[in-house]
């Protein structure tokens, strides 16, 4: 296949130039820093979605499929020139010229849920500005492939990812944490722990971009445990003992609030909100509609991650 990648430079769109390389695919790499491409076969193409030209076309034209994984994640302010308006740039150069567009997303686009089974025909409901610039790409994609400017699109929204390169340390923290003997848990057992593998990831964006029944269609992808599970596959990877100290979690936030008016703390309101939800992110659809199976179960990739991680 023709393959182009946004975002090719990053965690997940690194991991998917590499799979497709490996596989003998040719892909272009659209990039903001000129350089020598990563792997063969591939090619870099440098333009800016935030300063769209005619590179843009450049990039698009032929592909068999382009992925569409470039994001800001850091700077809000720069959060709607891209991940909207890049995206907009984006479709308008992609028009005729591509086969399929696979965009890659987040579950955050349904916004912070506390509990229940959040399944792909709720309506987004984001509250971060990164939230809401995904939303939004989101909506100018499946208008897009609603009104034929693209051939076809698929949405892709992982829960969070996690695996070898990501420049995210959340995983690297849970580890630090666990190592020094701090880690507690808060409110009653059974929390969700949503997380999910990149080279999961890699396989779902792969698949609905060869699979003809994805057109058209939004897939949630994760993996779950319970926060116990998560935290032991955790300890288990580094050697130490599983955590077992529990506080209720209105203290929790009182002394949280109290304390964080002086001084900042790494346990925020948002952490204890991620580390008491008991929601949780179907794959029903993937699933059923394109045979999709998680190869990579949470336990499996953190072992695998902290093993490399404490080898480093």
């Amino acid at each position: 296949m023709l393959v182009g990648i946004t975002g090719a430079s990053g965690f997940i769109g690194s991991a998917l130039a590499r799979r497709h390389a490996y596989a003998g695919d040719q892909v272009r790499c659209l990039t903001r820093v000129p350089g020598r491409p990563a792997y063969a076969g591939t090619a870099n193409v440098v333009a800016d979605l935030a300063a769209p030209d005619d590179r843009l076309r450049r990039f698009a034209d032929g592909l068999d499929v382009l992925y569409h994984c470039a994001a800001e994640i850091r700077e809000p302010a720069r959060m709607a020139a891209v991940n909207v308006e890049g995206t907009r740039a984006l479709i308008a150069a992609a028009a005729g010229r591509v086969a399929r567009w696979v965009q890659l997303s987040s579950v955050g686009v349904y916004g912070p849920r506390r509990d229940g089974v959040v399944i792909e025909e709720m309506p987004p409901a984001p509250v971060g500005a990164y939230e809401k610039s995904k939303a939004a790409g989101d909506s100018l994609v499946l208008e897009a492939c609603a009104d034929c400017r693209l051939r076809s699109a698929v949405i892709v929204r992982p829960s969070i990812v996690f695996g070898d390169g990501m420049r995210n340390q959340s995983i690297a923290q849970w580890a630090d944490v666990i190592e020094r003997g701090l880690f507690f848990f808060i409110g009653p057992a059974g929390a969700s722990a949503n997380y999910v593998d990149v080279s999961n990831v890699v396989d779902a964006l792969i698949l609905c971009a060869v699979t003809p029944e994805a057109h058209g269609r939004v897939y949630n992808v994760s993996d779950w445990c319970t926060i116990e599970a998560f935290v032991a596959a955790i300890a288990t990877a580094i050697g130490r003992p599983r955590p077992r100290l529990r506080l209720p979690e209105r203290p929790v936030r009182a002394a949280v609030r109290g304390v964080g008016r002086v001084t900042a703390l790494p346990l925020t309101d948002a952490r204890i909100d991620a580390l008491v939800s008991r929601c949780r992110y179907s794959t029903a659809r993937i699933e059923r509609e394109l045979g999709y199976r998680l190869a990579v179960p949470i336990a499996d990739g953190l072992a695998r991650m902290l093993a490399r991680r404490r080898a480093a």
